[in-house]
């Protein structure tokens, strides 16, 4: 398994949901998993499944998978206008951690560009083109970024630390898609979030419950 540099999170890592979805495959469990990013998924490095441990090449621990048990339900869709309209006050067009992130980076014109804004009662919601290639990690990579947007704050930076996933279906190349965020407890320095994405008809996509982790501004590791 190997983590492309373009498939960056916070500088110098993989994205949490795109890395996390790599492993899920390789792991090959059918039905929800989880998995745990246990240090920043290192970019362009051979890594090795073991059991249920992701290894790098001298034997550290990168990440834990395992089956996941039932994931609540999914976070309810809103229609394509309304998610265009949370996204064009997205955040993190003003004031971003980790701009050049794969998913929600707006300095990525290469990226996936998500750029999830805020709903009532704690809910994200932004509009998602599938890209000319489209892989379950780009699922789960899109499942990652709208949770956490529903607890990021100015100064406040948080990065995936588990991410449990079931994937119903692959969206088509260039399906407008919408995916959904909210927020389900905040504690301390850990926050929960679910998210959901739906396909042009309404159908859905994939679902996941995350735990975020709060982190001090500047380059981020992971705990």
């Amino acid at each position: 398994m190997i983590i492309e540099a373009r498939f960056n999170g916070p500088p110098g890592s993989g994205n949490g949901g795109w890395s996390a979805g790599i492993f899920a495959t390789a792991y090959g469990t059918v039905g929800p998993v989880e998995v745990t990013l246990r240090r920043p998924p290192p970019l362009d490095t051979s890594l090795t499944m073991v059991e249920d441990d992701v290894l790098d090449p001298d034997g550290k621990l990168v990440a834990q998978v395992r089956p996941a048990g039932d994931l609540p339900a999914a976070v309810p869709p809103v229609d394509q206008t309304t998610a265009a309209v949370a996204s064009a006050a997205y955040p993190g067009l003003r004031d971003h951690p980790f701009p050049g992130c794969y998913v929600c980076g707006p300095d990525r014109v290469d990226g996936l560009r998500i750029f999830p804004g805020r709903l009532p009662g704690g809910r994200t919601a932004a509009p998602f083109r599938a890209p000319a290639s489209v892989v379950p990690a780009t699922v789960w990579a899109a499942l990652d970024c709208p949770g956490g947007w529903a607890v990021l704050t100015p100064g406040r930076p948080y990065v995936l630390g588990r991410i449990a996933a079931v994937i119903d279906a692959l969206p088509a190349p260039a399906d407008e898609c919408v995916v959904t965020g909210a927020t389900v407890d905040v504690t301390g320095r850990k926050a929960v979030v679910d998210t959901s994405l739906y396909g042009p008809t309404g159908a859905l996509l994939g679902r996941a419950r995350a735990t975020w982790i709060a982190v001090s501004p500047g380059p981020a590791s992971r705990p």
